[in-house]
């Protein structure tokens, strides 16, 4: 796609645009939706391209860690955003599934970036019905496993309880990482446990330390194909202000780093990055963090492939 006169329009990391090929081990898909419920902090519909503009400050090499190209070894590509009316969750759910699916389908690894928390849900339908037994790692502040209301039964609150109750995932194999804060709601603890969940806190996390906690996951997931959702309000707002729900607390940016690189060693088939909202975004901190997440992600791809050491 290079030029000496133009380039592509503007993709992650300056990726090669979709749809993948045969050698191709990971793809981005941009999910530009949210469900518009917020009471004022609509905005995550913006979120992909928001991400992809600040992924230009993303550097290839790492040289303590891998020195070599990454998304290259893994011919990554970015497959663009899904096609979709935001807000509209009967239109927009299917046509998001179906996007991971054809990416899936392919033998490639999603790499969705939202939108709210909600598009983690037909981004695990997806994976789901293609991966048997697929648990979910869900490192969030909220364990969006709240109770359904009748009228509006989707929300970027409730995708962790229709992936259990649905059967998209293990429930009962499942963990929350992360949670802390207030909530609008009583009980939201024992509610993600009634549907199987294991609750690690934010204290718990920070008391037990990283390596330990996760390796306990590997344990108990034992290869089974995971599901890695990463809300990015599990940071504290002071590094990530452009978010849906900001929760005083957080990890910083070092902590939240040092959490996924301990990651190495699951068997992850499909991953998504959410809740980034431009509106809110105090000099793109929150996009640029992401973006350096995903980054993160590719890399454990590429040990999880036996592409790097």
């Amino acid at each position: 796609m290079e030029h000496p006169l133009f380039h592509s329009p503007d993709t992650f990391m300056r990726l090669p645009p979709g749809p993948p090929g045969p050698a191709c081990r990971a793809a981005i898909l941009g999910v530009p939706f949210d469900c518009g419920t917020h009471p004022f902090r609509v905005g995550a519909r913006q979120g992909p391209g928001h991400v992809r503009a600040q992924s230009g400050l993303i550097r290839r090499y790492h040289p303590s860690l891998a020195d070599v190209d990454v998304p290259a070894l893994l011919n990554a590509v970015d497959c663009g955003d899904v096609v979709l009316t935001p807000g509209r969750i009967d239109e927009a759910f299917p046509r998001i599934e179906a996007a991971a699916g054809t990416i899936l389908d392919a033998g490639v690894v999603p790499i969705g970036v939202g939108g709210d928390g909600s598009v983690s849900l037909p981004l695990m339908r997806a994976a789901g019905r293609r991966h048997r037994g697929l648990v979910a790692l869900h490192v969030d502040s909220h364990t969006d496993a709240y109770d359904p209301e009748p009228a509006y039964p989707f929300s970027a609150a409730t995708q962790f309880t229709h992936a259990a109750t649905e059967g998209a995932i293990d429930g009962n194999a499942s963990w929350h990482v992360g949670i802390r804060g207030f909530t609008y709601a009583q009980g939201v603890l024992l509610r993600a446990a009634g549907l199987g969940y294991r609750v690690v806190t934010a204290d718990d996390l920070l008391r037990r330390g990283f390596a330990q906690a996760m390796a306990e996951f590997k344990d108990s997931t034992a290869g089974r194909p995971v599901y890695l959702c990463w809300d990015m309000d599990v940071f504290d707002p002071s590094v990530a202000p452009g978010v849906c729900t900001p929760t005083w607390g957080g990890l910083s940016a070092r902590e939240g780093i040092e959490l996924i690189r301990t990651l190495t060693g699951l068997n992850i088939v499909a991953m998504d990055f959410n809740t980034v909202s431009p509106p809110q975004d105090v000099n793109n901190m929150a996009a640029h963090l992401c973006a350096h997440m995903m980054m993160e992600g590719m890399l454990l791809l590429a040990r999880q492939f036996g592409l790097v050491g």
